[in-house]
């Protein structure tokens, strides 16, 4: 057998706690060509598309919310509060989400209804919230209200701040059901490519909406807005609508109506209730993905929220030291353009992670391949029957056809492949990669070293929106295989999985919604604890505004290293595919 090309039952937990890392791959007749065929590469790029207008709807709140709730009054102590909508709609939006798509019985699929509902929603949260002004203000207007007036001021703030949560809960309605809508949609051995296709598309979306902001949109398009934000909401709900219609209009949903009929209980209390069971009942492969994302997004966090002011506070410090007394107009000039040197830093963060994305996936070889069977040949009507093992075709190989250019690309491609690493060892090294360059914060000095730094950790950043959706993915889609009979059971954890016997899939805890749900509360929970260590970090080091020295982005950053090499630990425990195929061909099974 191949080792690289297993097909691998899911993981048995009494196995792995025994210290067993042998798994038996499955046989070529364990595998139906006829359920799991393999899709093309057009197929996953139309079926990860919808990512590539979401990213844009996600960069146009991060990049321009804070400035643009600035510019309506908001103080920069009370950002931080509106700022925690992200992790809260993280938390309990996603699993919510999860669980009912998972429960969705509509003709139209389990996760259309949820992405397309979730765009309507992000469409008019944005525009909304570009219009906040004159939607409050002409409404107010019509009561005698003055615009200018501290109480329609006001109004317009609360007003704006309702509609990013609004927004934020919108995002994470279409960020749960597209998720869920790859892993449903695409088979088992092409659940890697098919997350490195929305990693891809999410990188052309990130970098789209980045450039975006160095145009000026107005003088361009003067009839979207009057403003950048107005301009950058308008075009990212254009292309979110096109994005999502395109995707949802050309891949079908297999029909849910023939599935089992869930056993629901509504109410708030129950839907905890359903979560907790779900969490105790993850697969153990999945729970250790999700022990590694909690220490991983610690560490990330930070980064993601302070680099911009860490290159920024690399770019005022001499100018501080020249001069520790200027004036707030000159600090403020000067931290204007620290912005754009920080913002362009991100560019090429942006830029080096999708050159990542496109790399990545041709270096690490794929974790599951359909088996090769040797090609057939019709029977010719002189053929006795006995002589094939079917009765329809005969294994006698023909005569070697002219092979495709598909075939000798793929060929090519699989040189660049480096077969001792996988997909779980390039994600454990990624975590060390970025611990290292957190660090690398102690030798830093200069606006060039510091945007090498950010450059640099594109890769890691990379593998992060990879490798665990990736792993995560596979484990669903072989469980949801076996169940349906696609692959067949040849032993016994995968016959409690097609039985339904097993406690994750008796529980529901396998289906794509709710597991990944939960994947994303391991993600957004994080942000809190990173939130509370970054202010204690900030109040015992962060020195007055305009004064030289202040390093307390740079410990944040450092502190967010220790977390990374926390999550390589824990990585180590993550099942690997390809090692315990090794070792299964060693001991002859």
């Amino acid at each position: 057998m191949s080792e690289q090309s297993p097909l691998l039952r899911p993981r048995s937990s009494d196995e792995e706690d025994a210290g067993l890392k042998v798994l038996s791959p499955l046989s070529d007749e364990d595998w139906q060509d006829n359920g799991e065929e393999t899709k093309s590469s057009w197929y996953l790029l139309l079926l990860t598309l919808a990512g590539l207008g979401l990213q844009i709807a996600w960069s146009v709140e991060m990049s321009n919310g804070s400035p643009y709730l600035l510019s309506l009054g908001l103080s920069k102590s009370l950002l931080a509060l509106v700022w925690i909508a992200g992790p809260l709609s993280g938390t309990l939006v996603q699993p919510y989400v999860g669980l009912k798509s998972d429960n969705c019985r509509s003709r139209w699929g389990k996760r259309r209804p949820f992405i397309v509902g979730g765009a309507i929603a992000t469409i008019l949260s944005l525009m909304i919230l570009a219009w906040t002004r004159e939607v409050v203000g002409g409404f107010l207007h019509l009561f005698g209200a003055v615009q200018e007036s501290d109480g329609v001021k006001t109004c317009i703030i609360l007003f704006a701040v309702l509609f990013v949560y609004v927004l934020d809960f919108a995002i994470n309605v279409i960020q749960a059901a597209i998720r869920a809508f790859i892993v449903d949609c695409a088979p088992t051995h092409q659940q890697e490519s098919a997350n490195a296709w929305i990693m891809r598309t999410s990188g052309v979306g990130n970098i789209l909406g980045y450039l975006s902001g160095y145009v000026n949109l107005p003088k361009l398009f003067p009839w979207l807005g009057n403003t950048q934000f107005k301009v950058l909401c308008a075009i990212a709900s254009f292309v979110l609508a096109l994005t999502v219609f395109i995707s949802c209009s050309t891949v079908s949903e297999r029909d849910p109506r023939h599935d089992p009929m869930p056993e629901t209980h509504d109410g708030l209390v129950a839907f905890f209730k359903s979560l907790y069971r779900s969490v105790r009942k993850l697969p153990l492969q999945i729970s250790r993905i999700c022990q590694v994302q909690f220490f991983a997004w610690i560490g990330w966090f930070p980064f993601l929220f302070y680099i911009t002011t860490y290159i920024g506070e690399i770019y005022v410090e001499p100018f501080f030291e020249a001069n520790p007394h200027m004036t707030d107009e000159e600090i403020n000039n000067t931290w204007e353009d620290a912005t754009r040197v920080g913002t362009f830093a991100l560019l090429i963060f942006a830029l080096t992670t999708f050159a990542a994305s496109v790399i990545l996936p041709f270096l690490i070889p794929p974790t599951f391949q359909p088996p090769m069977l040797p090609p057939a040949t019709p029977l010719t009507p002189t053929t006795p029957n006995n002589m094939s093992g079917s009765g329809y075709f005969s294994l006698k190989a023909p005569s070697r056809p002219r092979r495709s250019l598909a075939s000798r690309t793929t060929k090519l491609l699989a040189h660049l492949q480096i077969r001792s690493l996988t997909l779980r060892r390039a994600w454990l090294l990624s975590h060390l990669v970025f611990a290292a360059c957190m660090w690398l914060t102690f030798v830093v000095r200069s606006t060039l070293l510091g945007t090498v730094l950010v450059a640099c950790v594109g890769v890691p950043w990379a593998l992060t929106n990879w490798a665990p959706f990736a792993l995560i993915s596979s484990e669903i889609s072989k469980r949801d295989a076996i169940r349906r009979g696609l692959l067949r059971p040849s032993t016994r954890e995968a016959a409690l999985v097609a039985a339904g016997e097993d406690e994750a899939g008796a529980e529901g805890a396998d289906q794509a919604g709710v597991v990944l749900g939960i994947h994303n509360v391991a993600i957004a929970a994080p942000q809190v604890i990173a939130t509370l260590v970054s202010s204690v970090v900030f109040r015992a080091l962060q020195k007055p505004r305009g004064a030289p020295g202040d390093d307390s982005v740079a410990w944040v950053l450092r502190f967010g290293g220790c977390c990374a090499i926390v999550a390589a630990f824990l990585t180590t425990r993550v099942g690997e595919e390809k090692e315990d195929v090794v070792v299964a061909e060693a001991d002859g099974v």
